[in-house]
């Protein structure tokens, strides 16, 4: 097993809340997290750019996109990224690669709400196959009646139509520009 080796930095606090939220965000620790930066950074930079000295100034001048706006365009821009909560940068970050790979892009708030209610869908799912497997069995499960069902359901419904709400917003709102108000 090839030993690893541990590298230590001191940062501000909030950097260090920052780095704990993303963390959370993404669901690992904040070490896995430092991990992927690293390791993607050291990606960037190949090993004969380093053994050349290059790696300096090519790397900098490849990890930055400079554009000109309008100074209508920079309101616009602004507005609609603080609309979605993210800095302008990110939020044309997002838009070029959503664009490039012809994906919808969805703000990392509405994943973990997405997140957070397919959770729960499975805690109501696995609930059901256990009351459906004991009354299967012959027994008469000691578990939720018909009201306690009722609420299972409707709580799946809302859930749904949330969901269904929230992707339907998420479309709306990146090709209006602005968060969408729900109908």
């Amino acid at each position: 097993m090839a030993r690893e080796s541990l590298i230590r930095c001191r940062v501000s606090n909030e950097v260090k809340r920052l780095l704990h939220t993303i963390a959370a965000q993404r669901q690992i620790t904040e070490s896995a997290l430092i991990r992927q930066l690293i390791e993607a950074m050291v990606q960037m930079v190949t090993r004969t750019e380093i053994a050349d000295g290059a790696a300096s100034n090519r790397v900098v001048r490849d990890a930055r996109l400079y554009v000109r706006l309008a100074p209508e365009d920079r309101i616009l821009l602004s507005d609609r990224a603080r609309a979605r909560g993210m800095p302008s940068a990110t939020y044309v970050s997002v838009l070029v690669r959503s664009h490039l790979r012809n994906l919808a892009p969805l703000p990392e708030e509405e994943l973990l709400a997405l997140k957070r209610s397919v959770a729960e869908l499975g805690a109501i799912g696995r609930n059901l196959s256990q009351i459906t497997r004991t009354t299967n069995q012959g027994a008469n499960p000691a578990g939720p009646g018909r009201e306690d069902l009722k609420s299972m359901l409707r709580v799946a419904e809302g859930l749904r139509d949330h969901v269904k709400a929230l992707l339907r917003a998420n479309q709306v709102s990146w090709e209006q520009g602005h968060a969408a108000t729900t109908p």
